[in-house]
C-alpha cells in the first residue's frame, strides 16, 4: 500500500502531507507537524494524553487515523495555548500546583476547556467527572479541580462584570 495525500488544517494552518494510510493522526502531529503537546501514552484512548479537539470536540488522536481528519479542523494544545483561549487555565493550573510531571497536562487543558465550554458553572463532583478520562499519577487531581474550580468562578465573576 502506498502513502496518501491529505490535507489537514490544524490549529488554523493547512498542511498538506503525505502518509502511511495506517498512520495515527497524534503521530502525525508530532512527527510531521513537530505539535509535541499532543503525547502518547496508552495508544488506546484509555488514558487521555492524546486529547485534541476535532471539529470543536475532544478526541483521542490515537484512535483516529490520520486519513479520517480529512478536512477536519484540528484543534491541539499549542493552538489553543497559542491563541490564549486557555491562557486562565493555565495560570490556575500552575497557581494551584496542578502540575507536577507535566505529562497529562496538555490534554487535562483541553479537557477541562471543554467542560467550561459546555458547562459555565459546574460543581467540584462534575469536574472530576469530566476529566477522569485522563489519568494523572502526580497531583491526586485535587489541585486539578482546585484550579477549574476557580477558573469558572473567574469567568463567572468576569461574566457578571460585563
Amino acid at each position: 500500500m502506498g502513502k496518501h495525500v491529505i490535507t489537514l488544517m490544524v490549529n488554523g494552518e493547512s498542511h498538506r502531507l503525505e502518509i502511511e494510510p495506517r498512520a495515527h493522526l497524534a503521530d502525525v502531529l508530532r512527527d510531521e507537524l513537530a505539535l509535541t503537546g499532543t503525547h502518547i501514552g496508552c495508544e488506546h484512548g484509555v488514558c487521555g494524553a492524546c486529547t485534541i479537539r476535532v471539529d470543536g470536540a475532544i478526541t483521542r488522536a490515537c484512535l483516529l487515523l490520520a486519513v479520517q481528519a480529512e478536512g477536519a479542523v484540528i484543534e491541539t494544545i499549542e493552538g489553543l495555548s497559542d491563541s490564549g483561549e486557555i491562557g486562565d487555565l493555565q495560570d490556575a493550573f500552575r497557581h494551584r500546583n496542578a502540575l507536577q510531571c507535566g505529562y497529562c497536562t496538555p490534554a487535562m487543558l483541553i479537557t477541562a476547556q471543554d467542560l467550561l465550554l459546555h458547562n459555565p458553572n459546574p460543581d467540584r463532583a462534575t469536574i472530576r467527572d469530566h476529566i477522569s478520562g485522563n489519568y494523572c499519577r502526580c497531583t491526586g487531581y485535587q489541585a486539578i479541580v482546585d484550579a477549574v474550580e476557580t477558573v469558572a468562578k473567574a469567568r463567572q465573576t468576569a461574566g457578571e462584570r460585563a
